[in-house]
């Protein structure tokens, strides 16, 4: 395959993703679902022309880990705090914690009856396929209105940064004691602490660069603290949404010290920039990533009709505790809200990082995939009938 070659499928992946995006924003269908077809049928034709190709496995987590950052980073910096929102973020808050821990119990119980295997080996399992992509939420979640916009990039950003902290603390303890619960308290602390000192940080630098490369160094500068962050198995994504959060409100802090220090003339019009460039940047990543994610996934196996049963099992489950809790809980009818609970890129990156000794092989890529392209499915269907029952009220 020559250089030009590669060059132009690249290009026309970027292309098609643009107009998946076009389509999406008329008809509520996820862009990444047609990005996952899009990769199945470019495997398809692939194994049909017997081409070989590069072992893409190999380069996804990265891809993954960048896109998350970006994605996160990029709903972050669309949110304007105010104390009349405590309500908002305080009910989001909860509803990932309770929704990841009931959605957790369900599917470890469904896993066990499916295996057979260990109580521990199959809750560590389940934690991949109880967290909200917020990769796939957030943008998706431009067809609401505001305060439903706010609540699913809160929601699901807290769902990723709670699904990370209870994957560390599954995958480093296997066997539970005091002192499992005692690191876990010191490194949220820590990683709080850290979170606070880099923010401060950062703002103060983007403040005193002159060169005309600024926010690549930013990017650059807050990947490598959520690398080294979770290299020590802390919860870094709190950075991530910290920092996003702390420059769309830096302003507003009226102290006078931090104001003569942090606040620069150029600030809001770096912050719009700093924006354009995570939202493009996230949307080369999430492209590529999920196109290859199509592409990897094998395809054939979704003929095993165990497969898909027990997926549809997880899918069903997944939508019942989220039904109920903002049904009877948060108060909610049958809003858009229920139907977006993808799972996607975050799901994907946990289950690679699960250590191969406490991986199950029925509960393999192939699940995975079902449950990844079935919550999509889901909440395309919900959207779809949303916006329909919206059109039929206003006429």
């Amino acid at each position: 395959m020559t250089t030009y070659t590669i060059l132009i499928i690249l290009s026309g992946l970027v292309i098609f993703s643009y107009l998946f995006d076009l389509v999406a924003s008329k008809t509520k269908l996820p862009s990444v679902l047609l990005l996952l077809l899009l990769g199945i049928g470019l495997r398809l034709l692939v194994d049909r022309l017997g081409i070989k190709t590069f072992d893409f496995l190999s380069v996804l987590p990265t891809l993954g880990t960048v896109g998350l950052i970006l994605i996160v980073f990029e709903g972050s910096l669309e949110l304007k705090y105010d104390s009349e929102k405590n309500k908002l973020i305080k009910g989001a808050f909860f509803s990932a914690l309770f929704i990841l821990l009931a959605t957790v119990s369900v599917i470890t119980f469904i896993i066990l009856q499916i295996t057979g295997q260990p109580i521990y080996t199959c809750f560590t399992n389940a934690i991949p396929f109880s967290v909200i992509s917020s990769a796939i939420a957030i943008p998706s979640a431009a067809a609401l209105n505001k305060s439903g916009k706010e609540y699913i990039i809160y929601e699901s950003s807290f769902s990723d940064i709670l699904g990370v902290i209870l994957f560390n603390f599954a995958v480093s303890n296997q066997h539970i004691s005091v002192s499992s619960f005692t690191g876990l308290a010191m490194s949220t602390v820590l990683i709080v602490l850290v979170s606070a000192v880099s923010c401060i940080l950062l703002l103060y630098i983007m403040g005193r660069i002159s060169h005309h490369i600024k926010f690549f160094l930013i990017i650059s500068i807050l990947i490598l603290v959520y690398a080294v962050g979770q290299s020590y198995h802390l919860s870094a994504l709190i950075l991530i949404l910290s920092f996003g959060l702390f420059l769309n409100n830096a302003d507003t802090i009226s102290h006078a010290y931090f104001r003569s220090v942090f606040i620069y003339k150029n600030l809001q019009a770096d912050l719009a920039q700093l924006y354009q460039l995570s939202a493009e940047t996230a949307f080369i990543i999430r492209t590529f990533f999920f196109v290859i994610f199509g592409f990897t996934m094998n395809v054939y196996a979704l003929n095993d009709q165990v497969v898909l049963i027990n997926g549809a099992f997880i899918l069903a489950s997944i939508y019942a505790i989220r039904y109920l809790y903002l049904r009877f809980v948060r108060r909610r009818g049958v809003s858009p809200e229920v139907f977006i609970a993808p799972r996607g890129l975050i799901s994907i990156l946990l289950y690679y990082n699960l250590p191969e000794t406490i991986k199950i092989k029925e509960i393999g890529t192939p699940f995975l995939f079902v449950v990844v392209l079935g919550s999509s499915l889901v909440m395309s269907i919900g959207l779809l009938a949303a916006k329909k029952q919206l059109a039929a009220g206003t006429t």
